[in-house]
């Protein structure tokens, strides 16, 4: 089969959302971008707006993080565990339930079960109604996994166990009600078994991203479950539902119709993306290494005199090729986005076309964060930093 990296490109990104005709707008939008990526991953660092507002804010329209919030309110969307904490489509809640399931049955998530404690904790929050960690009193020491309260693990673990759902954030801090008064009516509650866990995995991995390897479709599971994902590959290959085709040595596999229909010649849309480090197209570091010859790292984890790039840096998408990275931070009390460092590719050959496309994405995005301009500190190009920063 030939196949040209381009074309898988751009299936990737049209999979992704992330080309100018998904349609997505507002909440309706929103919803519809979290079905079509599967989840969204949530991360608590706000140097600039945090990572699930970000991803959706890339796809949609106009999207504003109320409705994210006005979904969740509605009980569209639920949160849960993914690879990560995430967003998930309430459509796919019973596939939750897979793990939840064995956390109660006696998988160790984070912490050993503490049974008294969590049996106290329930019964508040029958009687008493949503709450958060913060609402629980507790004397003595904070000892356990990350200093957290003894009631915060417990709210924790009822959480991955599926007898609590979060309600909403206040303050991105987790308001926690009984999953019973949380799920729809409708809500499909049947236990999945291993292999329709197993081909959830596959085919909503497929919708998302339009092909992957097994150990992408499989990304941070552990046990046995990677065996028999790898088993439903083969006979899902074998009666004609995917298809599988080599590049560059890696073995992949895809929905025969979606190659079927690769584009002969890829769209090059001139819009410049700013993505966020978790965004769903890069998290993924080896695939998107593979995909688009990017080596990727965030940094926020790394020694500040390690650093090669900087704290926080986004990924930059132009034309199908990522160009460079900027670190970044919302400087919220003067309303100004500063880049703290613009680190374009060495092979990259930037022009004026690409310069505008710049400076239209870093006003769009300083405004997504509240900032009334930006400001661009150093870049590694001569000559750049006087045209990006023209006033």
């Amino acid at each position: 089969m030939d196949i040209h990296p381009n074309q898988l490109k751009q299936l990737a990104l049209h999979r992704q959302g992330l080309t100018h005709t998904n349609g997505w707008q507002s909440e309706q939008g929103t919803l519809e971008a979290i079905c079509q990526l599967g989840y969204v991953q949530i991360d608590s660092i706000n140097v600039v707006e945090r990572a699930h507002h970000h991803s959706l804010w890339a796809r949609v329209a106009d999207y504003q993080p109320r409705h994210l919030e006005k979904l969740l309110q509605d009980r569209q969307i639920f949160e849960y565990w993914s690879h990560a904490a995430a967003f998930l489509p309430m459509q796919d809640y019973r596939f939750g339930l897979w793990r939840m399931r064995r956390i109660a049955q006696g998988e160790k998530h984070w912490f050993e079960r503490d049974d008294k404690i969590i049996q106290e904790v329930l019964a508040r929050i029958r009687i008493d109604g949503p709450l958060s960690a913060a609402e629980f009193e507790h004397s003595g020491s904070a000892n356990g996994w990350w200093n957290w309260k003894p009631a915060k693990r417990a709210l924790e673990q009822l959480y991955m166990e599926g007898e609590l759902m979060v309600t909403e954030r206040r303050n991105f801090q987790k308001v926690y009600d009984l999953a019973e008064r949380i799920l729809p009516g409708d809500a499909d509650t049947r236990l999945p078994s291993d292999e329709e866990f197993a081909d959830y995995l596959i085919s909503s991995y497929l919708h998302a991203h339009g092909f992957g390897s097994a150990k992408q479709m499989g990304y941070l599971r552990k046990g046995p479950i990677q065996k028999l994902l790898q088993q439903r590959l083969v006979s899902m290959q074998e009666d004609g539902r995917i298809t599988a085709f080599n590049l560059a040595g890696q073995r992949y596999f895809a929905d025969p119709q979606d190659l079927a229909n690769l584009p002969v010649r890829p769209e090059s849309q001139a819009r410049l993306l700013l993505l966020s480090p978790f965004d769903n197209l890069v998290i993924q570091r080896e695939r998107l290494k593979a995909l688009f010859a990017f080596d990727y790292q965030i940094e926020c984890y790394v020694p500040k005199e390690k650093r090669q790039y900087g704290y926080f840096c986004l990924p930059m998408l132009w034309k199908q090729q990522f160009v460079g990275r900027m670190d970044v931070k919302a400087e919220r009390k003067s309303a100004v986005l500063q880049v703290v460092q613009l680190s374009l590719e060495p092979d990259f050959a930037l022009d004026d076309e690409f310069i505008q496309a710049l400076r239209k994405a870093l006003q769009g995005y300083a405004a997504f964060n509240g900032c009334k301009s930006f400001k661009v500190l150093a870049v590694n190009r001569r000559g750049v930093l006087r045209l990006v920063n023209k006033r």
